[in-house]
């Protein structure tokens, strides 16, 4: 009965990165990856603590590949996505660090505009 032995699909978080990695495709890994773990960031805010670990490894998956993009606007892009899955699962803490990499100044006031709580 192999059928009920099947593994569970890996998370887009833990494939290996083949680097060197462009900087699109560096944007849209972290895109991907912070869609992937919105859920468990919703979820990380309830003392569940398989969906909090899930959302930490998916954060720090992120800022790792993000800190490799030279280009600063896809940067600051890929930060913005961070920051909105960080303020989802309630880590204001680690979105207000975040929220001061960001340069670009559009960037910065879309994001204050969304999450009023970082502008403190």
């Amino acid at each position: 009965m192999k059928w009920f032995a099947r593994k569970q699909p890996a998370d887009i978080r833990d494939e290996a990165i083949e680097w060197p990695l462009g900087d699109i495709e560096a944007a849209d890994r972290i895109r991907a990856i912070c869609e992937a773990a919105a859920a468990s960031a919703a979820g990380s805010g309830r003392n569940n603590k398989r969906e909090s670990e899930r959302y930490e490894r998916a954060a720090r998956s992120a800022m790792e590949i993000a800190m490799k993009i030279s280009d600063d606007l896809m940067r600051d892009d890929a930060v913005r996505r961070i920051v909105d899955l960080c303020m989802k699962a309630n880590d204001i803490k680690t979105a207000q660090i975040l929220f001061r990499a960001i340069h670009a100044s559009w960037i910065r006031e879309t994001v204050q505009r969304d999450h009023p709580a970082l502008s403190q």
